[in-house]
């Protein structure tokens, strides 16, 4: 009867885990899709609200890595200055690594449809769960 007991406890220990791991990746992906359609509607600063606010945040671009929000959200701005610099924004062949409880590592291609010239090009993407929510406290897109 202990063993059963026991066997049960683990069952329930690791289905719990596997609905809090499908929660996490729900939340991420709500996370990312919720950031195309604030790029998608030409509103940047909606869309940064999938980044973490901090002087830590870490974007790596074309031009190198930069440190902090307000940095981000100003390159943004000025790499970006009207909805048709934006285009429209959609991810492809995006994969989520689990870390930890508290990390996820996401990997992907972004394309921005545009009515001049296209863009297009990879994301790597490291998230942290804080206080309940995902953010984006590193990006590399190149």
């Amino acid at each position: 009867m202990k063993q059963l007991f026991t066997y049960l406890c683990i069952v329930i220990v690791i289905a719990g885990c596997n609905y809090q791991e499908k929660d996490d990746l729900v939340a991420i992906k709500n996370v990312l899709s919720v950031q195309a359609a604030d790029w998608n509607r030409g509103d940047i600063d909606a869309y940064m609200k999938g980044y973490w606010n901090n002087d830590s945040l870490l974007f790596i671009g074309s031009n190198g890595p930069g440190y902090g929000y307000d940095k981000t959200l100003e390159r943004y701005k000025k790499a970006y200055p009207d909805k048709a610099t934006m285009g429209h924004l959609t991810f492809s062949g995006t994969t989520y690594k689990r870390l930890s409880d508290k990390y996820y590592y996401v990997t992907g291609k972004f394309h921005l449809d545009r009515d001049t010239n296209d863009a297009s090009g990879y994301f790597t993407l490291l998230l942290e769960k804080i206080n309940g929510q995902w953010y984006i406290i590193a990006d590399h897109s190149s």
